[in-house]
């Protein structure tokens, strides 16, 4: 019989700012499609919605944020 021992070991998870932060905007209009790309600021990626819907009428967007995490070793 093979015996194993278990031990629990704290994690934690955090965001890393050395990764940095993507914004994206996505339309989601009926058929439409179109979307932000990545963009490093916010302001970038809600100024293509705006024209967007300024464009096209189009009024419902997905916004999406993307960080990074760190996951370290508790003690």
């Amino acid at each position: 019989m093979t015996r194993a021992v278990l031990r629990h070991v704290p994690h934690a998870i955090r965001h890393a700012p050395e990764g940095g932060v993507i914004y994206e905007a996505f339309c989601v209009a009926h058929g439409c499609g179109a979307e932000s790309g990545a963009c490093d600021e916010q302001v970038a990626a809600q100024d293509w919605a705006l024209r967007h819907a300024g464009r096209t009428g189009h009024g419902l967007f997905r916004r999406v944020l993307t960080d990074h995490a760190r996951v370290t070793r508790g003690t």
